[in-house]
């Protein structure tokens, strides 16, 4: 071992550069945030969407539609899928539970029943809601139906 190869201990040093501690370090003075301005002075935030004095893209942009607020999001499920879950478990009540255990919906899901396809098996359907023609073809078929 020599002067020429001597090296630090393993850790003892840092990389990170501190920033604000005199003109010694090279890092004093502005402390790399340059020349008065907002961005020089402590407490500064950029707003959201800022883009430095130019207009905002969500201001650029022209708006059009509606978002109704109380919409109600429900997960449509259509007769035939009831007949196929009736036929494949031999159920006579098809509630939102049995929907859940099936993997058609989450627990967090409305379902509506909606009246595409045929339905033969004579069921009890419970559901938050139904389509007219959901409910005049399980009727038909001799089931009743259950709203939520």
């Amino acid at each position: 071992m020599n002067l020429s190869n001597l090296k630090p201990a393993e850790g003892s040093t840092k990389t990170r550069k501190r920033i604000g501690r005199g003109p010694g370090s090279g890092l004093g003075g502005t402390s790399t945030r340059g020349h008065k301005g907002a961005k020089s002075r402590s407490g500064y935030s950029k707003k959201i969407g800022f883009e430095g004095g130019q207009m905002p893209i969500q201001r650029r942009l022209p708006k059009f539609g509606f978002k109704n607020i109380n919409r109600i999001e429900y997960k449509a499920i259509n007769i035939s899928v009831l007949q196929q879950l009736a036929d494949a478990q031999q159920l006579s009540k098809i509630g939102v539970k049995e929907l859940i255990e099936a993997g058609f919906i989450s627990k967090s899901q409305l379902v509506k029943i909606l009246g595409k396809g045929s339905l033969t098996a004579k069921l009890d359907v419970e559901a938050h809601a139904f389509s007219k023609s959901a409910e005049a073809a399980i009727q038909a078929a001799g089931g009743t139906v259950a709203k939520l």
